[in-house]
């Protein structure tokens, strides 16, 4: 049987991909403009294309020519311009969209699968993405690009095999209602197994440096709470530096966040901090330290990506 085919527009490390891949798609390319994260996706993803671009520089004639056909385009324009959790997001939610010149990326995206004519796109962001106007006005622009319906799906992480809370929405013209697990996984479940940092295997395990002043004041932390609070959208106060509480899933991981470990006093590994987003140990992190955060924390969860895919793939069956 011929497996379906998918693009993934601001790729990342492929954590998005990576879910499709799970359930039998041929991943044929990604895309992002980030130099370590497209290298990791490149790693991740041997077979197919990496374009080092901004997507504002792509277009359907040059994906056409690299990969050929494409039944499906995923992809995660930034969600920075969209976020409560970014003190400098525009007060206006529309200007979020066509002021915010990140936010623009999210009219590309549309743009190049108006292009390809996919026979499904699903896009991921934040809630926010959908605040005020935003929502109709992103109808209307999916709709100018060729699909006259238009779902906007929000799904919870954790409701599907992820060991940390994660609400995102998934606009796409399908519904996308996967069924949930049965068991919540936690932060005790997700780090079960792994060596000590410092081990060979599993790669991206190294243990992060600690200055002795904020190791002291990390060992008086107790679960859940927090070592810094920083400053979202209109001035909302947001914890960083958690310590994990074990017996429940983690907070939402982001490329700026960094957790301590439940039990010692120390900072997650990266690859303690992919295991919360589900990846697994065979998924690796190129670029730098902080690179290697930025890109577990702006990923789709491969496990909620995977249910996600399983509903794509039994709808393009559907339509075939």
């Amino acid at each position: 049987m011929t497996r379906p085919t998918l693009v993934d527009l601001f790729s990342g490390a492929g954590g998005f991909a990576r879910g499709f891949a799970e359930q039998g798609f041929e991943v044929l390319l990604g895309v992002d403009n980030d130099s370590a994260a497209i290298r990791s996706f490149s790693a991740n993803f041997p077979k197919a294309v990496a374009l080092h671009m901004d997507v504002r520089e792509v277009n359907a004639r040059l994906i056409e020519r690299l990969v050929g056909d494409v039944d499906v385009v995923i992809g995660s324009p930034p969600c920075e311009p969209f976020t409560g959790a970014n003190p400098r997001r525009m007060r206006d939610p529309l200007d979020r969209l066509y002021t915010d010149p990140v936010g623009q990326l999210v009219l590309h995206y549309a743009r190049i699968v108006g292009e390809l004519k996919p026979k499904i796109f699903v896009m991921e962001n934040v809630p926010g993405i959908l605040d005020g106007p935003l929502r109709e006005e992103l109808r209307r622009v999916f709709q100018k690009a060729g699909y006259e319906r238009v779902y906007f799906n929000i799904l919870e992480a954790e409701r599907y095999g992820t060991p940390s809370h994660r609400r995102r929405v998934f606009i796409s013209n399908i519904p996308i209602r996967p069924k949930p697990h049965r068991r919540i996984l936690t932060v005790a479940d997700a780090l079960r197994g792994l060596p000590e940092p410092g081990a060979p295997w599993p790669p991206n395990h190294e243990p992060p440096s600690i200055s002795p002043k904020k190791l002291k004041r990390i060992s008086r932390l107790r679960w859940g709470q927090a070592l810094i609070l920083y400053e979202g959208a209109e001035g909302r106060r947001l914890p960083n530096l958690i310590r994990l509480d074990p017996r429940r899933p983690a907070p939402t991981v982001l490329g700026s966040s960094r957790f301590i470990h439940p039990y010692e006093d120390r900072f997650l590994t990266v690859r303690e901090q992919a295991r919360l987003m589900g990846f697994p140990d065979n998924h690796i992190f190129l670029g730098g330290r902080d690179e290697q955060y930025n890109q577990v924390g702006e990923a789709v969860p491969p496990p909620l990506a995977k249910a996600i895919a399983g509903v794509v793939r039994r709808a393009l069956d559907s339509i075939e």
